[in-house]
């Protein structure tokens, strides 16, 4: 059994000899003299974390179009330091199904009936995933991976901090967020910089993640109040937000923590706490939800209008959507129509119902099996997987090191399970400002990869 897993998710996988015979990858450090006389690329990966901090310093305040220049900045910076490398290291069973996916996606644009819409969503597509690349690369220095995350949270906390003073003194709400039959059908859902409560909600929960995880690696009573800070506004503004996607995200971001902190701590434990620790734990927390949202009446109102099916107006919505979505997927099942929202925006008028007009599938699976078919969804759900089993191998390998990278690890996992459970019932994550940290939280786990045999 162990080694039918092991082979699915690539634990033993290596890239050393798959990469000798690459010729594609024989690129890499074509001009690699160029960078021992460059004065600039011997700074090459501070340039490189200096132009990732830019994408999120400024992701909550400036418009989509800057941000795709950006990353049309970084992927030019990235092509120029891989064509200079002096070093083939950084391949991880995780790049592989990411350039997999990748391939896909491509292929389902050459079968695209709308290719134009479609190839633009690949140019997307492509950013994102050279920003991953990218990232994996830089992070693979400690200093720079503090570096970045100590941004990410710093933004978050401004990000935050304007979300809860819009909730104590009130904001003009931009849409029809809550169900105007309800009786929360004038309450506030504050949405900070970002415009939606719903993006807002989806973009704190990797500072939340890296907050709690800060509070265990950076060193210093100062330093820790500030990580305690930063998740406590954070996570009362996710609150505020209204959003039950963001939730529900929530949950199942503590509950991948809760996880992963008793495969960090395990050892520690006696044998009675190994067993009934989690249990103890998963039941109080269980307990203090129920008592909350029994005593809180706005949080028992939107909690249960999750469980009303079509007599709340955003689920009557989401429902029509994703009906007319599978139509979509059983006319093309295998390859999809292409990626982006472009594409989706050109075929998703012919299944529509009357005045459910979508700009996508408000679900990432729903949309991904969409864009790609069910042969891109199966490498999408199989790279997860691979991120997932990567992830607490190196977890295991950095506590047994007594490593402390290890927490931001845990914290990359529990973000993206909070991320993925949002994005079962929305498509906030395509937006840049949250896609590009999840890419982030990924390039975070790839970063750290070592293979099992220990070959490089």
């Amino acid at each position: 059994m162990n080694s039918t897993w092991d082979l699915i998710t690539l634990s033993y996988f290596s890239p050393k000899t798959w990469l000798n015979a690459s010729y594609l990858y024989r690129v890499v450090g074509l001009l690699s003299p160029w960078r021992s006389s460059s004065f600039l690329l011997r700074f090459g990966e501070a340039i490189g974390a200096l132009l990732i901090s830019l994408i999120f310093i400024f992701g909550p305040f400036i418009t989509t179009g800057l941000l795709g220049v950006w990353l049309i900045a970084i992927t030019g910076y990235w092509g120029i330091l891989t064509l200079s490398d002096t070093e083939k290291t950084g391949f991880s069973p995780i790049h592989l199904f990411v350039f997999l996916y990748w391939g896909v996606s491509a292929v389902a644009v050459a079968l695209s009936p709308v290719k134009a819409a479609a190839f633009s969503g690949l140019i997307k597509l492509t950013l994102y995933l050279v920003f991953f690349v990218f990232c994996a690369r830089i992070l693979r220095s400690p200093r720079l991976t503090n570096w970045l995350i100590t941004v990410v949270l710093g933004i978050g906390l401004v990000v935050g901090s304007y979300g809860i003073r819009q909730q104590l003194f009130g904001v003009e709400q931009l849409a029809t967020w809550n169900d105007p039959t309800s009786e929360l059908a004038g309450a506030t859902r504050v949405y900070s910089y970002l415009g939606n409560p719903n993006l807002l909600s989806a973009y704190l929960l990797p500072a939340i993640a890296l907050g709690v995880a800060a509070f265990f690696v950076w060193q210093g009573l100062v330093p820790k109040l500030l990580a305690i800070t930063i998740t406590l506004v954070n996570t009362a503004c996710l609150y505020f937000t209204g959003s039950r996607g963001g939730w529900i995200a929530m949950i199942a971001l503590v509950g991948a923590f809760l996880l992963l902190f008793f495969v960090w701590f395990k050892n520690n434990l006696s044998p009675f706490w190994r067993k009934w620790l989690l249990p103890l734990v998963f039941g109080i927390l269980g307990g203090l939800m129920f008592a909350a949202i029994m005593s809180v009446d706005s949080l028992r109102i939107r909690v249960m209008s999750i469980f009303v099916g079509r007599q709340d107006s955003s689920n009557n919505f989401r429902i029509n959507v994703w009906m007319a979505v599978l139509d979509m997927i059983r006319d093309r099942p295998l390859i999809g129509i292409g990626p982006g929202n472009a594409a989706f925006n050109k075929i998703y008028p012919l299944y529509m119902s009357p005045k459910y007009s979508a700009l996508s599938a408000y679900s990432v699976l729903l949309e991904t099996a969409v864009e790609t078919g069910l042969i891109g969804l199966s490498i999408f759900v199989w790279l997860l997987v691979i991120t997932v089993n990567q992830g607490v191998q190196q977890i295991q390998r950095l506590r047994d090191k007594n490593n402390p990278a290890g927490m931001w690890l845990i914290a990359a996992i529990a973000a993206m399970a909070g991320l993925m459970a949002q994005g079962l019932f929305d498509t906030v994550w395509y937006r840049p400002q949250v896609n590009t940290l999840w890419w982030f939280m990924v390039a975070l786990v790839a970063s750290q990869y070592q293979p099992l045999n220990n070959e490089q």
